[in-house]
């Protein structure tokens, strides 16, 4: 039999830890799947001359089983060196580096400016953590996401970790502009690991900022249309809010309704030219799942929140179990 292969579109927090949850189901189930995580890398920014890759490492650390207890960040940091640079007047007092996670920062720079590229960069990285699974950056080119905004009368565009960390979304976003995504290549392997995949997931990350920036990666969305493998999401959103996270916010900047139905919809069904074959919600949305099927996406309502490895567990199998019933993509 074929091993598997299963690839992951993924975020930061929820993506890192559905794909935890899929690993150890997979080392029970079928342990010669091969997993690949596409990640997002909108969120990266340079600071205090460091590059930062927030999604990757989140993916890295909790796969490697290093996260810290806050979801991000390594296990047992102390933050003496950005107090130090904060003492300077350096860097930015609200997004603080921790000591353990500036080692990985300082490692990344030091090779991304001996010539390599990005997904090297993190290959190479990833060698320490052995997270599991490949993980691989959606682009080896910068494609920041940014935040419009009108801050005292006056429209700027931030970086969107100043949107999201530092005003924490209270800022009303008038959009989201992916600078360089444009001109940006798929990362070695991105469009590999879609159309040769046997599953296609994609977990409970931000629809806009997470998903929607690896989409926009020209030619991503092309091999999500195109590929046979079924595609099956998870739903961010259960009973009108996010799981975690600011996810309306966003969902709002975009004319999108806060709904489990609305993000299905949203991504579209593939009948139709969208990038879905089906669809998880919570039961406390099991009023979509008519609407989602009429669309054409297949459906199924189970519990959603992922509160332990247990219940990770179960999502994950309903997700390779809802994939198994679509069948190949038409």
């Amino acid at each position: 039999m074929a091993t598997t292969r299963v690839t992951v579109l993924a975020g930061g927090v929820g993506g890192a830890r559905f794909t935890r949850g899929l690993l150890a189901h997979l080392e029970r189930e079928d342990p010669d799947a091969q997993v690949t995580v596409v990640v997002n890398t909108g969120d990266d920014l340079w600071l205090d001359g460091l590059r930062v890759c927030p999604d990757l490492d989140t993916v890295m650390y909790t796969l490697g089983g290093v996260i810290g207890e806050q979801g991000w960040g390594r296990a047992g940091e102390t933050a003496r060196v950005s107090a130090e640079l904060h003492a300077y007047g350096l860097g930015w007092d609200w997004f603080t580096l921790g000591d353990l996670d500036l080692g990985t920062h300082i490692a990344r720079t030091e090779l991304l400016r001996s010539g390599l590229p990005l997904s090297a960069v993190t290959a190479r990285l990833c060698e320490r953590w052995q997270p599991g699974a490949a993980l691989i950056p959606m682009s080896d080119d910068p494609a920041e996401t940014h935040v419009e905004v009108e801050i005292d009368g006056q429209v700027r565009l931030i970086h969107f970790e100043e949107w999201w960390v530092r005003y924490r979304a209270s800022v009303p976003a008038r959009r989201f502009v992916q600078v360089g995504v444009e001109s940006a290549r798929p990362a070695p392997g991105v469009l590999e690991a879609i159309t040769r995949a046997d599953v296609v997931l994609l977990p409970p990350s931000n629809p806009v900022v997470s998903v929607g920036t690896i989409l926009g990666v020209p030619g991503v969305r092309e091999a999500m249309r195109s590929t046979t493998a079924p595609v099956i999401g998870v739903s961010p959103i259960l009973g009108g809010a996010p799981v975690r996270g600011m996810a309306d916010a966003c969902l709002s900047a975009i004319g999108v309704e806060t709904s489990a139905a609305a993000v299905a919809l949203h991504y579209g069904s593939r009948t139709a030219g969208g990038l879905l074959d089906g669809w998880l919600v919570d039961t406390v949305d099991g009023d979509a799942l008519g609407r989602l099927r009429q669309a054409g996406i297949a459906a199924r309502a189970l519990p959603l929140l992922m509160s332990d490895d247990t219940a990770t567990a179960a999502i994950v199998e309903a997700a390779l179990a809802l994939a198994r019933g679509t069948g190949p993509a038409r």
